[in-house]
């Protein structure tokens, strides 16, 4: 049976759903667009 810290590590990565990059995740994130894409304008 995989430890439930072997499972986390082998996650693939997050991608966003607009540009298909990968997002860098912070602890409490459950979105699915990058801050590009999120922030346009800056």
């Amino acid at each position: 049976m995989m430890s439930v810290i072997e499972f986390f590590k082998n996650l693939p990565k997050k991608k966003c759903q607009q540009c298909g990059n990968d997002i860098h995740e912070k602890a409490d994130c459950y979105g699915n667009i990058c801050d590009e894409c999120d922030h346009p304008a800056r």
